[in-house]
């Protein structure tokens, strides 16, 4: 249903919901993590994706992602991954409780993800959690005005608060 449908839907749970459209704050913020995602990527086997490509979790649960980075070979599927290494979601007034609880149990779920950020659209702080050496989740670290947020893929890299809220 989804690859013919006008607009897209996520389905959790059994429930099909439909997806708003998002802002241009939001749209600007997804699209400067997704080029400085994408730029470094582009000649090594990641491959970086914006807010189209469906992810199924493990709990065949599906959703649309703002930035995802996947570092796995290619799967079967062409309309969703399954192994990301990076999810990337701005969060709004309106899905923060979605992004820091539902998005965030199912996402740590997936055993190929190595850090998940929940990137503020109205000011300057990107939370980011994160699986450490051990396999175990890191809870969230604050990185806010002027800070550096690591990334472990692709890379690893840093990106800057300045680069992710240019403009």
């Amino acid at each position: 249903m989804e690859e013919t449908a006008s607009v897209r839907h996520e389905y959790v749970g059994g429930m099909i919901y439909t997806q708003a459209g998002a802002d241009r704050q939001h749209n600007q913020i997804a699209g400067n993590v997704f080029g400085l995602l994408w730029n470094t990527a582009r000649e090594g086997p990641c491959r970086v994706y914006q807010n189209d490509m469906k992810l199924r979790t493990v709990d065949d649960v599906f959703y649309y992602p703002d930035v995802m980075v996947v570092c796995e070979p290619v799967g079967e599927s062409s309309v969703y991954e399954e192994a990301p290494c990076l999810i990337v979601e701005v969060a709004s007034s309106s899905t923060e409780s979605i992004d820091r609880r539902e998005k965030m149990l199912a996402y740590k779920k997936i055993p190929t993800l190595r850090a998940y950020l929940i990137v503020a659209k109205d000011e300057r702080r990107v939370e980011r959690h994160w699986r450490d050496d051990d396999g175990e989740w890191r809870q969230g670290e604050v990185v806010g005005e002027d800070g550096i947020v690591p990334i472990p893929c692709p890379g690893p890299v840093r990106l800057t608060l300045d680069e992710v809220y240019e403009g």
